[in-house]
């Protein structure tokens, strides 16, 4: 079972599309590394790649959000502040612990969740009220 982009979830700004399209990749790697039995090699790689690729997209989506006037932005914006922490609870989990195959569960979860919720209803809804604005 991989992941992939598919179009309905496209917000229809290229830049943010363009950025999930990579999240998406880097998620399927995990997924394919988990099916390998080397999870753990690549929920390393997975969470420094994330530490800064979510801080550059989050405010490029933000930014767009505050320029459009998107009317449900802060609760959007502690959504982010969420996933970050979140991020940074793992991460703290593998320096304390080491790589665990319930951090590496708890890491497709999370981006499961994130993926299903965040993306697909919460970004849909800027996607259209951008659409709307532009």
């Amino acid at each position: 079972m991989g992941i992939s982009w598919r179009e309905e979830l496209a917000l229809g700004v290229d830049q943010i599309d363009n950025q999930h399209k990579e999240l998406l990749v880097r998620f399927d790697m995990l997924l394919t590394a988990c099916k390998q039995g080397k999870g753990g090699d690549e929920v390393l790689y997975l969470l420094n790649f994330l530490d800064e690729y979510v801080i550059t997209h989050f405010s490029d989506e933000e930014q767009l959000q505050k320029q459009s006037k998107f009317p449900d932005y802060e609760s959007h914006h502690q959504e982010h502040l969420s996933f970050i922490a979140k991020l940074a609870d793992l991460k703290k989990r593998i320096a304390d612990e080491g790589v665990q195959i319930d951090l590496v569960l708890d890491t497709n979860k999370l981006l499961l969740d994130w993926l299903i919720r965040h993306i697909s209803v919460r970004d849909k809804a800027v996607g259209k009220h951008l659409r709307g604005t532009y």
